[in-house]
Parts: C-alpha cells; structure tokens; sequence
C-alpha cells in the first residue's frame, strides 16, 4: 500500500479528551485494516518507517500524533529526556510539540520558567502550591506552535484545542494537580521525586517558535532528533518529492480537504485526519485548498 489510515483512539480524561490519530504505544496502537502499526512496522520494517529508523527504534513505531481539547487544566507536569528515562526505569523519555488549532478567549498554556530557580526554591514551591507562579504563561491561537523539549515544566489550559506530536513514551510526571481527586475521590498521584530529577532549570527569554505562515510551501516549525515538522497552507495544487527522505511521513490535517496522489494511488486527507505514507513513497501530489502538518523522523 502507498498510504495508510487508522482508526483513532478517543481517551476521556479528568481534564478533556485526547484522539490518538497514530500510535505505537503498547496497549493503545492504532489499528488499520486489522492489524496494528507496530504489527505492520514488523513486518514491512525499513520499507515502512526507512532504513535509519527501523535500525534505531526496532518494530515500535516511533511518533504518536494526538488531537488535545481541554475542558479543565491539564496538571503541571514534566518529562524525562532520555538518558534520565532510563535511569528511572523507563525504555525512553518524552519530547514533544504543540501545534494550536484553536482557544476559548480565556486559553493558553504554562511552559517554561519565567524565573530561576534553585531546586530547593522549586522543592518550595511545590510544597507551598506555588509553582505556578514561576512559569511562563501564554495566551494562544490558531497556528501558535511550542515545542517542549523532555525537561520543560508545561501544562495545557482550559478551552484549547491542539496537534501534538511526540516520541512514542507515556512517561509523564505531575508535579502540581490543584488538588483534584482521581474518580475514587482520592488525590491524583503527584511524582515529586523523579519530576525534580527530570527537569531542565533553565529560563529562556520566550518559549514560542516564531515562523512566518507562507501560502503554498512547506514552512519549518521544528527540526530535533525526534521529528521535523513543517505546516502547509495550499490553495493550488502542490507535488512534495520524497524520494531521497529515509523516513515514512505523517499528515496531519488542520483546515479543509484535499485529494493526494501517492505514487499514482489516490485518498483525500480531511481536518481531523491523519495518514501515514511509507519510507518507500517517492512523491505525494496535493490538490485542494488544505492546511497540514507534515511531520518525519530525520535520519
């Protein structure tokens, strides 16, 4: 096959609720015609997920690709790089992105520390339930977009809607939960401990990645280790050449519809959707006014 389609997996939190459009975590993979996508990672391999990546992840398919909407606040919270995953027991730690779809007025998002701190000014703050004072806060939009890498204190508000886009790890760290009760009526676990271990103390004058939006070309929101991702904004038809990338590539689509020719194979990618083209796919040609998310593993 030149592309391929899942069937999304809703989860209801206490907070909102998330669509897992394309996941690989274990006990929650997206499935596509009867098989899930580390089934088919297993047995396509490089011809999947490329060369690079099938060398480097195995048969775990290495991004997951959410859709977030917040009715309440999210917990403050923190993810491990790595190294310090491993450390603690995990098999990987946690990076990820935020592309804003939309916000109620009142929306926005903690991310980052707006101040220094030690962290026994940290392990204070915690204690005293102020560790909100001393993270940076936005106000968001359509099309504002945070990257977060594994170490960031971050948290998303109520009244968002957003893509997020992440290495294929569930670890996640609450450090503050405003008190709220699990649905026994019991506090929500908080992992002070590893959280402390895990976060990077360093305050940068402005957390937000500063683009400039373009009609009808592929503009860079982020390049790390973990994933390139670019949005489109098309109003004419469009052909991207994939034949020298060693990597499969996930869209993701935000605004309106369009009809993709994938090696001559033809689907449409609709707001809401997300499909993923394999490593062996040389060239997508897109034709409809559509805005998209296009994200890969660099190699």
């Amino acid at each position: 096959m030149n592309y391929y389609k899942f069937t999304p997996l809703p989860k209801t939190l206490i907070w909102g609720t998330e669509i897992w459009q394309i996941s690989g975590v274990p006990g929650s993979e997206t499935v596509c015609e009867g098989q899930s996508i580390n089934e088919l990672v297993a047995q396509q391999k490089a011809l999947l997920v490329g060369e690079a990546n099938y060398q480097r992840f195995g048969n775990e398919f290495p991004l997951l690709i959410k859709f977030i909407e917040t009715q309440t606040n999210l917990s403050i919270q923190v993810h491990p790089d790595d190294e310090t995953a491993r450390r603690q027991g995990w098999d990987k730690g946690k990076t990820e992105m935020w592309y804003i779809l939309d916000s109620t007025p009142e929306g926005g998002i903690y991310i980052g520390l707006r101040q220094q701190l030690t962290p026994e000014e940290y392990a204070q703050m915690v204690e005293q339930k102020t560790i909100c004072n001393a993270l940076a806060r936005y106000n968001v939009s359509e099309g504002d977009c945070f990257y977060i890498p594994a170490g960031r204190i971050h948290s998303i508000l109520s009244g968002c809607c957003l893509v997020e886009i992440q290495q294929t790890s569930d670890v996640t760290y609450r450090i503050y939960d405003y008190d709220r009760l699990d649905k026994d009526g019991n506090p929500r676990q908080l992992h002070t401990k590893q959280a402390a271990e895990s976060i990077d103390f360093t305050v940068y004058p402005d957390y937000r990645t500063h683009y400039t939006p373009k009609k009808n070309e592929g503009v860079p929101l982020v390049e790390c280790p973990h994933f390139n991702t670019a949005v489109y904004d098309l109003t004419e038809p469009m052909t991207i050449d994939y034949s020298e990338l060693d990597s499969f590539v996930v869209l993701i689509g935000l605004k309106g519809e369009g009809t993709l020719t994938i090696d001559g194979e033809e689907t449409t990618l609709h707001a809401g959707e997300s499909i993923l083209i394999p490593a062996t796919a040389t060239e997508v040609s897109i034709d409809g006014t559509i805005k998209f998310l296009e994200t890969y593993v660099p190699s």
